[in-house]
């Protein structure tokens, strides 16, 4: 008898497909398609009018006056709402609101309180792929068009302190949460909160159109940082992301349109630009992909995380990616294509050149062993894929492409590709249509014919 999802999975790549669109790209210049997506990105726009929000010095409270000011200033036709110079304490959620951009100045912080009750009702989000209803991120937006966080201020989670050990009992709740976006329950019936704890997100954008983030600092996040779920026309810019925990990538588009992240600086113990489409049969049922993102001019200033990668919850589609320039002094991985047999989907037209390393353990890796896996037979499918002009001074791993004997990663060209010092220069398995032109790795010149086979434990994590 066949797996009741092994049709599903069939036609949502097929529709996928559909769903995604003419391809963007160029087959001599693929980069020429990113002036093409930054035009086509629909910018804020907000009216002169400011307001500077009232403060009352040693509030133990200031949420109540920011967010009067942001559903005043937007009743009477947007504007903007100015954060001072001094702290401001939020026991509980921001709500964003359309035509409204929220301006933190110079020595601004915004610090968000630790109390789980503040952050409830829950609210409807995708959690690790998977929608669920639970607590609300600090900055919410929810349907809203037209916003903007900016300025030079601080926005601070203490997630490190108060946050992260709920991961340590989180794993037999996210097992409920994933059995249930398995099995189809209801999204209305998956309410997580009390002792089904989540963590929740620091800023996300849902179903939001016409977002600009520039300037701010984001510091010790309780989850992902800047999470633009279903959300279109994005701008993130001139920010830094400081949080070293586990699960603090800094930003991570989930079945979103038309996003640029530009000149910001990573230092988070995870992935810098992680790009979702959701999670397994529930990213299939959603069905919506993430496509034509460009990400340029960045860094990665930590040591313990990395700077972009898919998945691995992309189970909707991932399309039309373009990285042009990244840095990355030290960290674990530089370009992580990451998913598992559980997930199905298409990683496709992903073009990515001008990177610089230092010291890293991984430069490019295809994986579809990555952890987590529950036991499906889904494989997923990475194709079209170009890497040029990189250079690293020292990694364990040089290239790993892992593909899968009913889903081969295929038409991958890798070019002007150096690694100065490399333990495991090169390993493929199930890879066809695999163009290395200038690969050179530890001194010498590798070819497709010098690979050894993948070793799953070496790259799956």
């Amino acid at each position: 008898m066949s797996h009741p999802f092994k049709d599903l999975v069939l036609f949502v790549t097929v529709l996928t497909g559909g769903l995604l669109g003419p391809p963007l790209v160029s087959s001599e210049d693929p980069f020429e398609a990113v002036d093409r997506i930054i035009r086509s990105i629909q910018t804020t726009s907000f009216p002169e009018r400011a307001e500077v929000v009232p403060r009352k010095e040693g509030s133990k409270n200031c949420l109540p006056a920011i967010q009067a000011t942001i559903d005043r200033v937007q009743a009477e036709g947007g504007g903007t709402v100015v954060l001072g110079k001094g702290l401001w304490l939020a026991d509980g959620p921001l709500r964003l609101k359309s035509n409204v951009r929220l301006h933190l100045e110079d020595e601004a912080i915004l610090r968000f309180l630790p109390n789980p009750e503040s952050y409830l009702p829950p609210v409807l989000t995708r959690w690790e792929g998977t929608e669920v209803y639970t607590y609300s991120p600090f900055i919410f937006a929810d349907g809203q068009t037209n916003i903007a966080i900016t300025g030079k201020g601080t926005i601070d989670g203490q997630g490190e302190k108060y946050w992260l050990p709920w991961r340590k009992t989180q794993k037999p709740i996210q097992k409920i949460l994933r059995d249930m976006g398995r099995d189809g329950v209801p999204v209305e019936e998956r309410v997580f909160v009390g002792e089904r704890r989540l963590r929740p997100y620091f800023v996300q954008f849902r179903n939001c159109s016409r977002v600009l983030v520039d300037g701010p600092t984001f510091i010790d996040s309780p989850f992902w940082m800047i999470h633009p779920l279903y959300s279109t026309d994005v701008i993130i810019r001139n920010s830094k992301f400081i949080s070293r925990h586990i699960n603090s990538d800094g930003v991570d588009p989930d079945s979103s349109q038309r996003v640029l992240i530009e000149n910001c600086d990573f230092d988070v113990g995870d992935d810098g630009v992680s790009i979702k489409a959701g999670r397994d049969q529930d990213g299939w049922r959603v069905g919506k992909p993430s496509e034509d993102i460009v990400i340029r001019n960045c860094v990665y200033s930590g040591d313990t995380g990395g700077g972009v990668a898919i998945g691995s919850e992309m189970s909707g589609g991932v399309r039309n990616v373009f990285v042009d320039g990244f840095t990355l002094p030290k960290a674990s991985h530089t370009l992580f294509f990451k998913a598992n047999l559980d997930r199905g989907g298409l990683i496709e037209n992903v073009h990515i050149r001008n990177i610089r390393g230092g010291e890293v353990k991984s430069v490019l890796v295809f994986s579809n062993a990555f952890h987590s896996y529950r036991g499906g037979n889904f494989p997923p499918k990475f194709r079209k894929v170009t890497v040029e002009d990189v250079v690293v001074d020292k990694a364990r791993i040089g290239i790993s492409i892992q593909g899968h004997e009913d889903a081969p990663v295929e038409q991958i060209a890798i070019r002007n590709f150096t690694v100065r010092h490399v333990e495991h220069p090169l390993k493929m398995s199930d890879a066809k249509d695999v163009e290395l032109d200038r690969v050179m790795m530890n001194g010498q010149g590798v070819t497709v014919k010098d690979a050894a086979q993948v070793d799953s434990e070496l790259v799956g994590n």
